[in-house]
């Protein structure tokens, strides 16, 4: 079993010693006592203080400035008090490769039966090759590791892919984590290839390297105690990647239903590359949003007629007869099906409240091709609205409406009842004070969504409720294509609303 490791990173021996005790209450195995921390550290006053109280096995850890910790002072004393922590009862010691024959020669003849030495090599830079990986796992065996760590940097998430490579192949006990946003994979996934443990915070801001989830993240969001060599991948490819709730919805539904998945956000720089990378039986599919849904139709081999239609993929699914890339779009019905459920309120009825309807569209990336097309299939006259005119005007050409400037919209007035529904990014967080609209022109619509779910209620969305104008949160849309989205990985229902709910009562 991969354990989990909670990095303690206080500034004081009173709150390293609280840390450890609230890492035990969180459910970890073990506590990283970064003594480089400490910036009053006394070997003779706080290691027996730290080491003999301490509820759970411990990996002291005095990391020097060379190799991105916070120690700066005398080499031999550094490595002397590593060596006191092994002698008062530390479970681990970590030690740089670059140093590691020095330490091993001061604890020989001295080492207990149950101790284990972890040799450790930190890359800032980069991954190198797996086979520089390979080597460097044998060149830290071979200078007398019981536990093998590599940290390497991430500068691209397929970087990821080498370290397991590595891991899944040592032949000893390994860490193998790549550092950073794009190396979250590695920290998840860690029980799937073999790893040792797995390193995380008490809470965010708390990290001892970069990228490290917290450790309800892990537990309760990644199901990380249920991951093993079965388990499947899927996520979310985007750049950015961080406002997503879509990890919540999906893990919390695999949890419920029993299927063996994991679902974690992906920050992807070349979809091309990554696909090619992650094509391994091992991933079964991925979520697509802003900059890839359009990019996505080519680099998929099949795309669905709708999606196509569309001209924007939200959904890749890896075939298994075939491994072949296979794209869909369920944004479609995730945005119209919320627009028109609050247009017919508890009327219901077989005709779309859209038919006929002037509907406006602001934006003309995937999640405005979605919308507009969705609209028109719906019997809505379509008004596409974007900052750059020559894409209004394509998109319009391809679903038979109208194109204007993003500035013209203001003064945009033809008819009552319209609908105005904002497929940019614009009043994301974190810049929630902006608007794709005034305030003043929003008078003139019927109704008005948001694509938008992360904060809930947008700017946008607050002027319309102030003009006593009908609103449609993201939210609504979220929900809907993500369940699409579940049936596509798993071939099963997800239970939406409901998750729907634990997510807003919990998570927003």
């Amino acid at each position: 079993m991969t354990l989990l490791c909670v990095a303690v990173v206080g500034k004081t021996v009173e709150k390293m010693t609280a840390d450890m005790a609230a890492a035990k209450a969180s459910g970890a195995d073990l506590v990283e006592i970064r003594l480089d921390h400490l910036p009053d550290f006394d070997r003779a006053r706080d290691l027996p203080r730290l080491l003999a109280g301490r509820p759970l096995p411990a990996i002291v850890t005095y990391r020097p400035k060379w190799e991105g910790g916070e120690y700066d002072g005398d080499e031999q004393q550094r490595l002397e008090t590593l060596c006191s922590a092994m002698e008062l009862g530390a479970e681990y010691v970590d030690i740089e490769l670059k140093v590691a024959e020095n330490f091993v020669k001061l604890i020989s003849g001295k080492k207990p039966e149950k101790f284990q030495l972890i040799i450790s090599s930190h890359n800032y830079q980069k991954t190198p090759s797996t086979e520089e990986l390979s080597s460097l796992a044998a060149q830290i065996q071979i200078a007398g590791a019981d536990i093998v760590k590599i940290a390497t940097t991430a500068v691209d998430i397929v970087d990821v892919i080498r370290m397991f490579q590595v891991l899944a192949h040592c032949q000893v006990p390994m860490i193998g984590l790549v550092m950073g946003e794009r190396g979250l994979l590695s920290r998840v996934l860690c029980p799937k290839y073999g790893g040792y443990l797995t390193f995380c915070t008490l809470d965010d801001g708390r990290a001892s390297a970069p990228g490290q989830p917290t450790i309800s993240q892990l537990l309760d969001i990644y199901n990380i105690r249920q991951i093993g060599p079965q388990t499947k991948l899927t996520g979310l490819i985007g750049k950015p990647v961080k406002q997503t709730k879509s990890h919540i919805f999906h893990n919390t539904a695999f949890k419920q239903i029993g299927f063996d998945a994991v679902y974690v956000p992906l920050l992807v720089d070349d979809l091309a590359r990554f696909l090619k990378a992650f094509s391994s039986p091992d991933f079964i599919g991925f979520s697509c949003t802003m900059p890839f849904k359009v990019d996505a139709i080519t680099c998929c081999d099949e795309v669905d007629p709708m999606a196509k239609a569309i001209g924007a993929v939200n959904t890749i699914v890896r075939r298994p007869s075939d491994g072949k890339f296979v794209g869909y779009n369920t944004d479609c019905f995730g945005a119209i099906n919320a627009i028109e459920d609050a247009l017919r309120g508890a009327e219901g009825g077989a005709v779309s409240p859209l038919e006929g309807r002037v509907f406006v569209v602001m934006g003309a990336g995937g999640a405005g091709k979605a919308i507009a097309y969705g609209a028109k299939e719906k019997g809505a006259r379509v008004v596409v609205a974007n900052r750059t005119y020559e894409r209004a005007v394509n998109l319009a050409n391809l679903v038979g409406g109208h194109a204007l400037r993003l500035s013209e919209l203001a003064n945009f007035h033809p008819e009552e009842g319209m609908i105005l529904a904002n497929a940019t990014s614009v009043g994301m967080q974190p810049n929630v004070t902006e608007t794709p609209l005034a305030g003043h022109a929003i008078r003139n619509y019927e109704l008005v969504f948001d694509a938008v779910y992360a904060p809930l209620v947008t700017r946008l969305l607050r002027e319309a409720e102030e003009c006593s104008v009908p609103t449609v949160g993201g939210f609504e849309m979220f929900i809907r294509q993500a369940m699409g989205q579940f049936k596509l990985f798993t071939g099963l229902e997800a239970p939406g609303h409901e998750i729907g709910k634990l997510i807003l009562a919990k998570y927003l």
